[in-house]
């Protein structure tokens, strides 16, 4: 693989082929390509490579779900990655501040993609960290 367009489904197999840091490096690259300002793009291109790994390898199940169900309220593709990276990153900052409080990060994820929905993630914003 190349290189990464996020409005393009990336061929599971080849994705799944790379390293994590080729994947973060690949998702660089098109921000950096496109002339994407972020104050932190590792940061923001690692958000990216975690979803597009979790659709790739269907884990979680409900992340695929999610995304399919983001699409069909009429998300684009790269949007829909950014909603469900916000979900992430939202867990990542609560578990980081208060790590007694969230015994079981990957049913809180669950929880969030469950009630993720188009009207949230406009309502919330446009960004997984910016």
């Amino acid at each position: 693989m190349e290189s990464y367009d996020p409005m393009q489904n990336p061929d599971p197999a080849q994705w799944l082929a790379l390293d994590e840091d080729e994947r973060i490096f690949l998702v660089e690259e098109f921000h950096e390509r496109e002339k994407v300002d972020l104050p932190n793009v590792r940061l923001h291109a690692s958000f990216h490579a975690v979803v597009e790994t979790q659709l790739a390898s269907g884990d979680p199940p409900q992340a695929v779900d999610t995304f399919a169900r983001l699409l069909g309220e009429g998300l684009d593709r790269h949007d829909a990655l950014h909603a469900i990276g916000s979900i992430l990153s939202e867990l990542m900052y609560h578990a980081t501040k208060n790590p007694a409080e969230n015994a079981d990060p990957t049913q809180a994820y669950i929880e969030g993609l469950k009630n993720l929905t188009v009207e949230k993630w406009l309502t919330c914003g446009d960004g997984v960290e910016e």
